[in-house]
């Protein structure tokens, strides 16, 4: 029996990173809205280094494990630039991407700021190749000598990220442009329109100066390609200047459960996250572990600078 529950769960790991064409949602994009939306590099005219590990299902058999390193910052006054590369492993399966994003930002007046941005990303999903020896293995199944080869596959996304007032926080990404497109020429999801597959999200950030506390409710709703529908409800508090971060995350749908402790000290950050699922595969995992550590350094001033010499 338990080898029967070991080997429908590692099906399902199977199905779920062959059918995804996009990575998992990092619970972290509460903190660092580029997880999410390519417009908002160098959105905040900063430089941003960070790394981040995702574990999900911990203590289950070749659960997924994602790692990732990326940058953004501004280039200029109106430009944004960013860079990742993204590594995963589930079961006999792994996934590296490449993904870069260029943003324009454009700010309206005093109240308004808005960016436009889009991404282009190439990523290389393998299956290893001691599956061969596997009683199940079928060399005439297309599909999997594909991916015993290296089967690569190019994607794009288009954003608008956007404030009001500096507190009023949103935006919307249109995802799986390419691959979208491609299955339509071949036939494959005919009914999927070009903006079919998006991410939304919307919040806003209310400070109590006395107190020296912030609350910021959010909420994220996410449409991607062979996913199912996704929708986080968030609340983000800060204390002490944002010294101390702590955050609750329920999605909505497929019932789960994070919470969020982090700290910014000067330029380092480091955000920690855990989560559960409500689904009955819960009893066979212990939960889902993320962990994000960030440098971040502020772009200088030019005018100060020249005032100064």
């Amino acid at each position: 029996m338990k080898k029967l529950i070991l080997l429908t769960g590692l099906v399902f790991v199977a199905q779920v990173v062959l059918r995804a064409q996009d990575e998992a949602v990092y619970m972290h994009y509460i903190v660092s809205p580029i997880l999410v939306n390519p417009a908002a590099a160098g959105f905040n005219d900063t430089y941003n280094l960070q790394f981040n590990v995702r574990t999900q299902w911990t203590g289950f058999v070749d659960a997924p494990r994602t790692f990732s390193a990326r940058y953004n910052g501004p280039l200029g006054r109106t430009f944004g630039l960013g860079i990742g590369v993204f590594s995963e492993k589930a079961a006999q399966l792994s996934r590296s991407k490449l993904q870069l994003d260029y943003a324009f930002r454009y700010p309206i007046n005093e109240d308004w700021k808005l960016a436009f941005g889009f991404y282009t990303e190439f990523q290389q999903m393998r299956i290893d190749g001691d599956i061969t020896s596997s009683p199940f293995y079928d060399p005439a199944d297309g599909v999997l000598e594909e991916l015993l080869n290296g089967k690569g596959q190019f994607d794009a996304a288009v954003g608008i990220y956007g404030t009001y007032r500096k507190n009023t926080f949103g935006g919307m990404t249109f995802n799986n442009l390419v691959s979208s497109r491609l299955s339509n020429i071949a036939g494959v999801n005919s009914s999927e329109s070009f903006f079919s597959h998006y991410t939304f999200n919307l919040g806003h950030r209310f400070e109590m100066t006395d107190q020296k506390v912030t609350l910021e409710p959010s909420i994220m709703m996410r449409q991607i390609r062979n996913a199912p529908f996704q929708m986080d409800l968030n609340l983000k508090a800060g204390f002490l200047d944002e010294q101390l971060i702590a955050g609750l995350s329920y999605r909505a749908g497929l019932g789960a459960m994070g919470i969020l402790l982090g700290t910014k000290l000067t330029n380092f950050n480091l955000f920690y996250s855990y989560d559960v699922s409500f689904q009955r595969f819960q009893k066979y995992n212990t939960g889902s572990h993320e962990l994000t550590v960030a440098v971040t350094l502020k772009k200088r001033d030019k005018k100060k600078n020249g005032q100064n010499n």
